[in-house]
């Protein structure tokens, strides 16, 4: 038991976004996300829930908020089937690999993108 909780489950990874549209399409085509709840919250602001599952990723665009700062040093990892294959692929849809691709050991190869906003994206695939 931790601080009187019983269980608990990640629910989602919060990003500010500049550009909602841009966002989801980045999401939708390039990660193959789908949106599973998306609503306004007024004066402008809208939220949209990606993923399936229990664990997502939630776009917040707000047109009166700063300016979207994103650490250099902070990535989300999604699995693919084959980082060669998918390396190709995003060089057919005109995004450039930043880093890698890199393989630390026989079991894993991982490579990194950048998303609309700023936010390194790690593309990682499970070897054998």
């Amino acid at each position: 038991m931790i601080l009187g909780v019983v269980t608990m489950n990640f629910c989602w990874s919060t990003l500010n976004v500049i550009n909602m549209e841009e966002s989801l399409k980045f999401y939708e085509e390039i990660l193959g996300l789908n949106i599973s709840r998306r609503f306004e919250t007024g004066n402008g602001m809208e939220i949209v829930f990606l993923g399936e599952g229990e664990t997502k990723i939630e776009l917040v665009y707000n047109p009166g908020g700063k300016a979207v700062s994103v650490g250099k040093d902070i990535s989300w990892g999604f699995e693919v089937d084959s980082v060669d294959e998918m390396i190709a692929g995003l060089g057919e849809k005109g995004i450039t690999v930043t880093d890698g691709p890199f393989q630390p050991n026989p079991h894993t190869k991982f490579f990194f993108i950048t998303d609309p906003n700023g936010l390194r994206i790690q593309l990682v695939e499970k070897i054998g």
